[in-house]
Parts: structure tokens; sequence; C-alpha cells
């Protein structure tokens, strides 16, 4: 916010929770700028009502809160955060998947509910790693941060990611067979209407009942009705959320009364070194736009030909 206070005039949304609809729409009307986070949905609306705008920032990698067809009909560029969180992002997938397998939620609750009375030969049994089939869908740069990692825990390594023909760290595949192969399966794509509920009822069939599902992307890319049914009826050993639909999750969300469920509140990026880059970046992103360049990290750079 240093940077951005020194360069321009700025209207700072003041609560933690996003603005209402109304807020954003009075708000953002006579703006040259806008900084977003992931929270706000600037869509078709939110742009044509601001006449002035000539820049989009968002705080984070994914933009699909964006409407991006919208931005570039304006010849608005759009500016995200990539790489800086790649390697936080990869460590929390790998932190929920350990935490799924061996049951260290279940196994913290059980030690405070005082029920830890003696060591039992069969106590909250989990699943082994070593000599395990990882399965990543999506393997960009993320995907791929967690496939290092997943390399240093002897997994074998399968990937679907019809963009990636071919990769040596795994062996490329459908994503029915993935889902079919996998002891695990971490997600990793992009929110868009291809992977909007990709896993549902039909995908989650084709998982071992003995396989762990982690999701570090976005929550609609899994059917939540369709995960609860497949985690209480025990056709998936367990999960792995850090992303929900919607967020946040309600406190009565059935999810959350199941014990083989792990879900945490979208802290994919939360270490301290990668939220102040990712807020470094949106900041410079911004100022370049406001200042007539080219953003320094642009998903529509199609705008800059369109300018010409």
């Amino acid at each position: 916010m240093r940077l951005v206070l020194e360069t321009c005039e700025v209207d700072i949304w003041p609560e933690e929770t996003p603005p209402p609809r109304h807020d954003l729409l009075q708000r953002v009307r006579d703006k040259d700028g806008l900084l977003a986070l992931l929270t706000d949905t600037v869509d078709a609306a939110v742009i044509d009502g601001a006449p002035r705008l000539r820049v989009i920032s968002n705080c984070a990698v994914g933009v699909d809160n964006i409407d991006l067809a919208a931005a570039t009909s304006r010849r608005i560029p759009v500016g995200n955060t990539p790489d800086v969180l790649t390697d936080a992002t990869a460590d929390l997938a790998f932190a929920l998947l350990l935490a799924a397998a061996r049951r260290l939620v279940e196994g913290v609750e059980y030690v405070k509910a005082g029920r830890w009375k003696t060591w039992n030969l069969q106590l909250l049994l989990g699943a082994d790693l070593a000599d395990r089939t990882l399965g990543i869908v999506g393997f960009g740069r993320i995907g791929r941060a967690v496939a290092r990692r997943a390399q240093g825990f002897g997994l074998r390594l399968i990937y679907h990611d019809p963009a990636v023909a071919h990769d040596p760290a795994g062996s490329s595949v459908s994503l029915e067979a993935l889902l079919s192969k996998s002891d695990f399966v971490s997600l990793h794509v992009p929110l868009t209407a291809e992977t909007h509920h990709m896993i549902n009822d039909q995908n989650l069939g084709r998982m071992k009942p003995t396989a762990i599902l982690i999701n570090t992307s976005r929550g609609p890319v899994v059917d939540h009705d369709a995960l609860y049914r497949a985690l209480k009826a025990g056709r998936i050993f367990a999960a792995g959320l850090d992303v929900t639909e919607p967020e946040p999750l309600g406190p009565d969300s059935p999810l959350l009364r199941l014990d083989n469920c792990i879900v945490l509140p979208h802290l994919g990026s939360a270490s301290q070194w990668t939220r102040e880059q990712m807020a470094l970046l949106a900041a410079e992103n911004l100022i370049a736009g406001l200042e007539g360049r080219r953003l320094p990290h642009c998903v529509n750079p199609e705008v800059y030909d369109l300018s010409r």
C-alpha cells in the first residue's frame, strides 16, 4: 500500500469482509484503477460502470473472479501475481496430503478430547506414501512443484493436463485413468467452464476407496455435495481442501462434520514472504497501468495489440 499511496489517490475498503455489490459498483465508477482480491467479483457490470477504468490488478494468480472478455473489450489490461506463490501453495498441498494420509487432525482432536489412554496397534491407521501413486491434475507451475516434493517421498507420478504432452517428471494419462490409478489426487487447475465441478459423482466413483483427494486450486472445481456423499459412504478414504464453494464455508456445512475431511481457510499462499511478494506485484501492476506502461504480469496481453 505504501507504493500505491505514494503514486495516486486511494480509496481503500476498510472492512475485513469484501465490499458488498452495491458498494463496489458505487466506489469504482469514478476510478482509474482497481486493485482487487480474489474475493471481489469484477464482472462486466463493474467494468462497464467504471468508464475511467484503465487497469485491473488482481492480488492472486487466478483471475476467475474477473470478466476477462469484458476487460479486454474495453482494452483494460488485467494483472495477476504468478510465480511467487508457487512454492508456498505446493508446500500447503503436500501438507494437506500428509495430514489427510496420516489422520493428523483426527489425532490432535483425539488427544484434546482425553481419549488417548494407551498405545494401540490399530489406532487411527492411515495411508503410506512410499511406492504409491500420486496423480496431479493440472501440470503447471504449482503441479510441477508438488511433483518435485513427491519424489522425495518415493511416490510414483502421473499427471493429466491437455496442455502438457510430455514431461519427464511423470507420465501423462487421461483424467479417467489418473483417477482410477491414483492413491492420491491433487488438483491444480484454473477455474473455467470446463473445470467447474470436474470432480463430481462420476469422477469420484472412478477413484479407489483408499484414495485421498487434495484441492488447493479453486473450490468449485469439486462438487461439494458429491464429495460429501463419497466421503460419508467411504467411497474414498479422505479429502483435504484449502479452497471451498462457497468461501468462506459456512459452519453448518456437512463436510465439517466428517472426520475424514480437512478444511482450511484458503491458506495456500499464506506465508509471510509470499503474501508480501503478491502484494508487491499487485501494486506494481496497478501503478504500471495507471502510468500507461505495460503491466509486468498481464493475463490479457492482447489489449496492447488492440491499442495500436
